[in-house]
């Protein structure tokens, strides 16, 4: 099996998309938004501490005060609280989905 082996005087592919004008719209600044927009990073960041914290400390906080010791039920309750974080971030995600669907229908209509 035969290998290409670059000269050290040809250019690479990366080298040659690293100049200016390599492309027509190099030498332009990009005008593109961010793919994701900064509230659903937040949200996203809030349900992640949220589904952290909220099992763990659900455990530690009954399983000896609620509880009197049985970790069955404190580790129950920590799984039930990870399911209601869940829950929570699905509806936020398809109430958010539904808001964006009706300012869409808003800007045609007018």
């Amino acid at each position: 099996m035969a290998t290409r082996r670059i000269v050290a005087s040809e250019k690479t592919i990366l080298e040659k998309d690293d100049h200016v004008g390599s492309s027509p719209a190099a030498s332009e600044k990009s005008s593109i938004a961010p793919a994701v927009p900064m509230e659903v990073i937040v949200k996203l960041l809030a349900f992640t501490f949220a589904m952290i914290v909220g099992p763990i400390g659900s455990y530690f906080l009954t399983v000896n005060t609620l509880f009197k010791g049985n970790s069955t039920y404190a580790g129950a309750l920590a799984a039930i609280m990870a399911n209601v974080v869940l829950v929570g971030y699905v509806i936020v995600a398809m109430k958010e989905d539904q808001s964006d669907r009706l300012e869409e229908e808003k800007k045609k209509d007018k």
